[in-house]
């Protein structure tokens, strides 16, 4: 049963709690969302004038995340076109030159205070390229400072924050001074998630779609880092680096008048859950605020119907792993009192000495004949795996991991009955 592979790669405590997060909220607010129609690296110019949400709630997006079972937020700090939604002393182009509360308003500030009001972890989005400065593409060392002063705001004036998501759209051909930057970033928040560049502690999944591939591992010597260019970056060795899926909820990444017809069904959501969460990594799902400064009413409400559906499939299982006998090392078994109809088995590594898994077969005990017939066959389990089947009648379940590396730890097998909305 078990793969003579090299030494398992583990994760740190923080990655560990990442994994254990699932589910999260992206925010994509700024000038942009003042702007309809205005796309990335649009050459349109905007002032901070145009930035006015006076019924700005960061409270409402926070508590409706909460509601819906996320158990984080990430916000866009400053976007691909250099606006900061905090009063930077490093640029002009900023909620300070805002007409929004006399510019004395720092959305960052509202939303890591509503964060920690309602217990979600607060994140940052970071555009390291930046479109207002003149100097980016000139002069790399000044680049760098700005780019360092501006971070040291951020993890300086808001206290804790849990990650720094770092987009390279746009950053395709420059080099940043990686080495200075991350170690300011470690040096001022030795315990932030750094997402994708730098020193990445989580990776892009390598999609917009919001779906991981089979098999998602969670160790990888490479990562995709733009949606501009399929090159991926080398790393300099293998690591543990559990991927992140991003999706939106609608058609743009901020807000727009004209997309509200693009607005994902509960069912559409419920398939980008099952092919993110569900293969073991993360799901980032984005609302754009609207011009009021809140989420849009008919995204609000689709967001706590989605974790509604979410609670409704996997809050109640059938059966959970502390009803299954484990027997000859790799095989737990469940046995039913009485026949039940299932459609779905969720599985679970603990992860805390590494992925040990690497094939795995499901079987039913069928409920009059009661033989034993295989029904899945998997490559890895990670963090979770939601396993999806016909509905059928069963006496029971048997889990047989059939190749490993090293011996494996199951920390989740619950047997559902999902059925239809």
């Amino acid at each position: 049963m078990t793969a003579a592979n090299a030494k398992r790669l583990k994760p740190t405590p923080k990655q560990l709690a990442y994994q254990s997060w699932e589910f999260g909220l992206f925010l994509h607010f700024g000038l942009r969302t003042f702007y309809e129609g205005y796309v990335d690296f649009d050459k349109r110019p905007m002032t901070p004038s145009a930035f006015n949400p006076a019924a700005l709630d960061c409270g409402q997006w926070i508590r409706t995340a909460k509601e819906a079972g996320m158990n984080y937020a990430v916000l866009t700090a400053k976007h691909h076109d250099g606006f900061s939604n905090w009063p930077t002393r490093y640029s002009t182009f900023s909620v300070a030159r805002s007409p929004w509360k006399d510019g004395k308003g720092d959305v960052i500030r509202e939303f890591v205070e509503a964060c920690r009001k309602y217990g979600v972890k607060p994140g940052l989005y970071y555009s390291p390229y930046d479109g207002s400065a003149d100097f980016y593409s000139q002069d790399a060392k000044a680049y760098d400072d700005y780019f360092v002063g501006q971070i040291t705001e951020l993890l300086t004036q808001y206290g804790d924050i849990d990650i720094l998501w770092f987009d390279g759209c746009g950053s395709e051909n420059h080099e940043y001074d990686w080495p200075r930057i991350i170690g300011e970033i470690r040096r001022l928040q030795p315990n932030i998630l750094i997402f994708n560049m730098g020193d990445p502690d989580f990776r892009w999944v390598g999609n917009e779609d919001g779906i991981a591939p089979v098999p998602c591992w969670n160790v990888v010597d490479s990562t995709s880092f733009s949606i501009l260019t399929d090159d991926k970056e080398k790393l300099g060795d293998r690591l543990w680096l559990p991927a992140e899926c991003d999706v939106q909820m609608r058609a743009n990444w901020f807000y727009s008048d004209s997309d509200a017809d693009t607005l994902k069904s509960v069912d559409e959501l419920m398939g980008l859950y099952e092919h993110s969460v569900g293969r073991g990594a993360n799901l980032l799902l984005n609302i754009g605020p609207d011009r009021r400064g809140l989420l849009p009413d008919i995204d609000a409400g689709r967001l706590l119907e989605f974790g509604a559906e979410i609670r409704r499939r996997y809050g109640r299982p059938l059966a959970t792993i502390a009803d299954c006998k484990r027997s000859g090392g790799g095989k737990w078994t469940y046995e039913a009192k009485e026949p039940q109809l299932i459609d779905c088995i969720v599985l679970g590594e603990d992860l805390t000495e590494g992925e040990s898994v690497r094939r795995f077969t499901l079987s039913i005990v069928t409920a009059k004949s009661r033989r034993t017939f295989p029904v899945y066959e998997g490559r890895n389990i990670g963090h979770k795996a939601i396993v999806r089947i016909p509905p059928v009648q069963v006496r029971g379940i048997e889990l047989e991991i059939t190749e490993s590396d090293g011996e494996p730890v199951i920390a989740e097998l619950s047997i559902c009955r999902a059925g239809e909305r």
